[in-house]
Order: structure tokens, then sequence, then C-alpha cells
């Protein structure tokens, strides 16, 4: 079930139930309709409406008790805001999917298998907060300032999904689709790769808020390793989808990851 908190008769606050309506309405209509030899199953890997819901509750569920432990333990408040984070993250994933890429939606769009590394450091993030709060208690002290990366990529990651919309996508695209445009509004004319920054920033930011020294100074090689790669990759492509307006792009907008510099990819191919 889908819960409405209607704030306000305000025009923006219907456009956003309508949208949100229609997401599901596609998610329900186009390829997620439930076989009745089927009705039965869940956690069998497809995206129907049993599955999602089950994914979306449990994520809820985590965050709810997280932002439970945040508030009250004294010991555990920076895990708890973590877990919170961290649930909140995939959730909105799966949302911003739906909203704008219903023919592409799939349970892989929570992100929650996004492979077995990105699993083992937050295990590692987690073992090394709870081994250090143990043996330096004291060290695990939060502080409002360590909040602002993870806020701030956050905010960053949903904004470039949501100026977006369609032309989003967790995989990078090797040909160019009918509907793809070049997006140079909203976030995208400050940034050239917002969801990259955001969850660059969100990531560090974890680290930060759990006082992670050493998986903070893992998470950032393996960031800008991967970055690297991903964003140098994706920039030829888009020179090749978009040419010289992707070209005249690059001078107005910038990446701001540090030490990601593709100034070499701004020649003419």
């Amino acid at each position: 079930s889908v819960l409405f908190l209607t704030f306000s008769s305000y025009d923006n606050t219907r456009r956003i139930q309508r949208i949100i309506l229609m997401a599901f309405k596609n998610v329900l209509d186009r390829n997620h309709i439930i076989r009745e030899d089927q009705g039965s199953l869940v956690l069998d890997g497809r995206n129907t409406p049993q599955n999602i819901s089950i994914y979306s509750f449990l994520l809820g569920t985590v965050f709810s008790a997280s932002v439970f432990v945040g508030w009250y333990s004294k010991t555990f408040s920076q895990l708890g805001i973590f877990l919170a984070a961290l649930s909140l993250f995939h959730e909105l994933e799966y949302l911003f999917t739906a909203l704008f890429n219903a023919d592409i939606l799939s349970l892989d769009s929570f992100l929650i298998n996004n492979g077995q590394q990105y699993h083992l450091a937050h295990t590692a993030a987690i073992i090394e907060f709870l081994i250090e709060a143990y043996l330096f208690p004291n060290y695990k002290s939060i502080k409002l300032l360590y909040y602002i990366a993870v806020v701030v990529g956050q905010i960053a990651r949903s904004c470039a999904m949501w100026h977006a919309k369609h032309n989003f996508t967790h995989m990078i695209q090797y040909h160019k689709r009918k509907d793809h445009v070049l997006v140079t509004t909203g976030i995208y004319a400050y940034l050239r790769h917002p969801s990259y920054f955001g969850f660059y920033y969100w990531a560090a930011g974890t680290q930060i808020l759990l006082c992670n020294p050493i998986c903070l100074i893992g998470f950032l090689v393996a960031m800008h390793r991967f970055f690297s790669d991903r964003i140098r990759e994706e920039e030829l492509l888009l020179i090749k989808f978009f040419g010289n307006d992707y070209l005249d792009y690059q001078k107005k907008a910038y990446i701001w990851i540090p030490f990601i510099k593709l100034d070499e990819l701004s020649k003419p191919i």
C-alpha cells in the first residue's frame, strides 16, 4: 500500500502525487503483472509487486530501527545514522527509477545487488567502527559537521536523477537512444556528472560520520579508480553522441571530484 501525506492543496503537491501514481501504474501495466500460477512466489528475483513490497518493507524497517538507534543510543548513534543513510539511499534509487524509467525498472534498480566489493566495503566499515568503538570509545564522537558530506552527496545524487529524468540510467549506454537528450539544466548546469559527484561525497561522508580513518582511505582510493575509468568512458561516449554540443558543455560544467581531470577529452574526435 502507498500512503500519501498531503500537506496542502497546492498544485505542486498534487502534481507529485500524480507522478508517483503514474509511475506505479506503469510498473503494474507494462511488464510486472503476476501470472495467476506464480502469484505466491516471492524473493525469486522478478520485479513483482510482492518482491518490490518486501524490499521496500525491509529497507523501511532498517531505516526506522536505525533512526531509533541513532537518536537514543550513545554508543552506536553513528552506526544507526549510517545504516539509515544507507537504506534511504537504496530506496531512493528505486523510487526515482520508477518515476522516470519504468521500462527498465527491475529489482536491481534498488542497487542492493551492487557487486561483492560494494558489500565487502560496507561490511568492513561496520567492523572497523565496532572494533574502534570498543578499543577507543572516546574517539567515536559525533558532531554536526560530520553530516555535511552525506547530506550534500545524497541531495546531489537525487537532484541528478530528478533533473535527468528518463535520460538517467544506472548502466552506461553504448548506443544513443532516440529519446536521449543532453541535459544541461538544473544541477547539470554546474556539475557534469552530478550523480557520481553525489555518490562520491556521500560514500566518503559515511566514513567521516563513522570516524573510520582506515575505511575512509580505502573508500577514496577505490572510488577514485572506479570513477576515473567510468567517467572517462562515459565522456567519450557522450562526445560521440552529442558532438560539439557536449564539447561546449564541458567548458561550462565541471566534475568536481578530486584528482579526476579529463582535459584531454575536450578535443574533437
